[in-house]
């Protein structure tokens, strides 16, 4: 079997190095890295273009890391392990595989359209990790796709990717630059007679979350975690909705908001609601 073998900081390396830090370069060159083991086998089961598989040399791999290795086209690159221990990001040893993945386009029509669309959009998000909780949390109560709207953090940073547990790879995810491009988006499904409602979610909502009706098309529009929603965005919106709570808390973290609202709708669907 044909592999590269990668012991120093030569360019190659240098180039995955950035995909950890550096967003402009992972976009420029179309590709991010996947840590872990459920990412890994989710992102290859589930078809996405791997580029390549570094492995680190252990010489009795798993059967896991064997059977990938072993089908996979990707290029190989066998990585000393103090280098896939940065890579990585581990500070207990080197992981045994790590891959580099393919973007996919920012394109709409990678949602799925159907009667019971339900689309999250995060509004701004500063955290990576907060976007892969909520890319979790949509892959486990029916979500359709998550578009991270603005000025953002990454969602092909490796935390979010991380976070997600795997589910990045079942959930369409992309990028749109304002609220302007995902209300197009929502007139064109409009047009075609789709009855898109645009609920948001914050802090001062009018509505109960548990009162909304989320069992038809749905586009859950969640606020940036210090600044809430837009002015935009509040504009656009069918209904602001909120979480209710008790105690002393006066609000809750934006990804736990989100999987709230997430699960009311997964219930009103189940209900028939």
């Amino acid at each position: 079997m044909t592999f590269i073998r990668v012991g120093a900081r030569n360019a190659t390396f240098q180039q995955w190095q950035s995909l950890l830090t550096n967003r402009t370069k992972r976009y420029r060159a179309g590709e991010f890295l996947v840590q872990g083991v459920r990412p890994i086998t989710a992102a290859v089961k589930l078809g996405w273009p791997i580029r390549a598989l570094l492995h680190d040399g252990r010489p009795e791999p798993s059967s896991w890391a064997a059977d990938l290795w072993a089908a996979s086209p990707a290029a190989k690159f066998v990585v000393a392990p103090e280098l896939m221990a940065e890579l990585g990001e581990k500070s207990d040893g080197a992981p045994e595989l790590l891959a580099i993945a393919q973007m996919p386009p920012d394109r709409f029509d990678r949602i799925p359209v159907s009667a019971d669309l339900l689309v999250t959009v995060v509004d701004r998000p500063a955290s990576p990790g907060n976007i892969g909780t909520l890319i979790r949390s949509a892959d486990a109560f029916g979500g359709s796709g998550l578009v991270v709207c603005g000025h953002a953090a990454d969602p092909y940073d490796p935390q979010c990717v991380r976070a997600s547990t795997g589910s990045f790879f079942s959930v369409p995810v992309l990028r749109a630059a304002s609220h302007h491009d995902v209300l197009t988006w929502v007139d064109q499904l409009r047009a075609d007679h789709l009855p898109v409602v645009v609920v948001g979610t914050d802090e001062d909502g009018t509505t109960d979350i548990r009162d909304v009706n989320l069992g038809g098309p749905v586009l859950l529009v969640i606020g940036n975690e210090t600044t809430g929603l837009t002015a935009g965005w509040r504009d656009a919106c069918d209904l602001i909705a909120a979480v209710p709570m008790a105690g002393t808390v006066s609000s809750l973290n934006a990804a736990t908001a989100g999987s709230i609202a997430l699960y009311e709708a997964m219930r009103a669907r189940a209900a028939g609601c």
